[in-house]
Parts: structure tokens; sequence; C-alpha cells
């Protein structure tokens, strides 16, 4: 049905939560009306008490599609997302073969995921060693993408290699100069390495030891300074 009124005792508004009826014509919100003040020329659906909210944006999706499409591919995460009331995702650089890392690789991400995305999808674009690490930016950049993901350790795949900190040198004052946001791994290599345990050590708490917080605040301060220098915007996450 194109054109309804969807209402409920709870409507998420910028001035709170109330009930409220959400005017819809041709599949488009034209209109937020308070409780039984909406037009009458329209079918009205009742959601009781359901919440109606804005559609959520996830920025951190792992989609695996092309080359890991068995993990979970463009299907089934679009569609998870728009059970969840996830209207709009962020496909991390990396898991698919090959990862998000040039122009062609994007590229073959937007033609795996043509005709199977139930939501809104946009892409980062990776940051990784290389000596066209500065083109490949550019050109990722000027293909669209919403903005770049690179890590300090192990990515955990072979096609997402970490960056070095003379490596984030380069990348940040390109990425400044395209107006660009860089999320970060945040985890200091070296100590991560000092805090390893045998790869026989199976228990949660002897994983949560090789991960200390001191690495965690060694990354952050290292990026931040980076940052400041070269007048760069970068997100944390996995910390």
């Amino acid at each position: 049905m194109n054109s309804l009124i969807l209402c409920s005792s709870r409507v998420v508004t910028p001035e709170g939560v109330r009930p409220a009826g959400l005017e819809i014509r041709h599949g488009r919100i034209v209109a937020l009306h308070d409780l039984e003040a909406w037009p009458t020329d329209l079918p009205i659906h009742d959601a009781h008490d359901a919440v109606l909210a804005p559609g959520l944006v996830d920025s951190h999706v792992h989609i695996n599609e092309p080359g890991r499409t068995e993990w979970e591919g463009f299907a089934h995460a679009t569609r998870a997302a728009a059970a969840g009331g996830v209207t709009t995702i962020a496909d991390m650089p990396l898991n698919s073969i090959p990862a998000t890392v040039n122009r062609n690789a994007l590229s073959g991400k937007r033609s795996a995921a043509s005709g199977q995305c139930h939501v809104d999808v946009g892409f980062l674009g990776g940051v990784v060693p290389g000596r066209r690490l500065e083109l490949e930016l550019t050109g990722l950049h000027d293909a669209g993408v919403l903005g770049f993901k690179c890590f300090l350790v192990p990515s955990g795949v072979n096609e997402f290699a970490a960056v070095t900190e003379a490596e984030l040198e380069r990348a940040l004052p390109r990425l400044a100069a395209l107006g660009d946001t860089l999320m970060v791994h945040a985890e200091w290599p070296a100590m991560l390495a000092a805090a390893s345990t045998p790869a026989s050590t199976r228990s949660h708490a002897a994983w949560a030891a090789s991960r200390p917080a001191a690495a965690e605040v060694e990354a952050i301060e290292r990026v931040a300074r980076l940052a400041e220098r070269h007048g760069a915007r970068v997100h944390i996450v996995h910390v």
C-alpha cells in the first residue's frame, strides 16, 4: 500500500516519544500529525504501541560478497538490517575478495550488490600499504566511498594488511585534503606482541589478557597526534 496513515502511541519525534500518525503518500513520508488530526482520505494502519522511529544507520557492517559470500552476502545482510529497523548500512572494506582498496574492487562490490539490497548501502574504502597509496585514496574518494578504514594490527584476512605509523603519515594528509574520515582499528602491535599467549590457550581470560587496554591507549594517542598534525578526521573503532 503506497499511501496511508501509519499511527502508533509511541512515535519517536524530535520532541520526544508521543502518540502520532505518519502521513505516507506514494511510499514517502510527507507529514507527521498529532493523533487523529490527520487527513481523512487515506486508510489507517494502527501499529498500537509498536515504536515508530526513523530508520537507523549502521556505519560498521561487514558484508563478505564477493569472495566469501557464504559468510554473509548482500541479500541476507540487508534483509537482516531491514528486519531490525536499519535502513542504511556502510559496508567495511575487508572480508570480500578483493578487498575494497581501489576503484576496480569498489566497482566489483557494487556489481555484486546490484539487485540484492533491501536497504540503502554505502561503501567504505580501505587504507592499506602500497606505493600507490595516495593515488588509490583519491580514486576511491572520487568514486564515492563514504570514508576509509584501516587496521594497525592484522585484520584477520590476508587481503587487508595493517598499516604502519609511517604509512599513516602518508595517508592522513591526503585524507585531510579530500575531507574524508579515517576509521581506525586502534591497537598498538608491539604491545599486543608482548602480551601474546600460546595458540593452544583457549580460555576467555587468556584471550582478554592478550589484548591489554594499554595497547588501545597507546594506539589512540599516536593516531590522535598524527590526526592533529595533519588536520585529519579520525574515528576510533574496535576498542
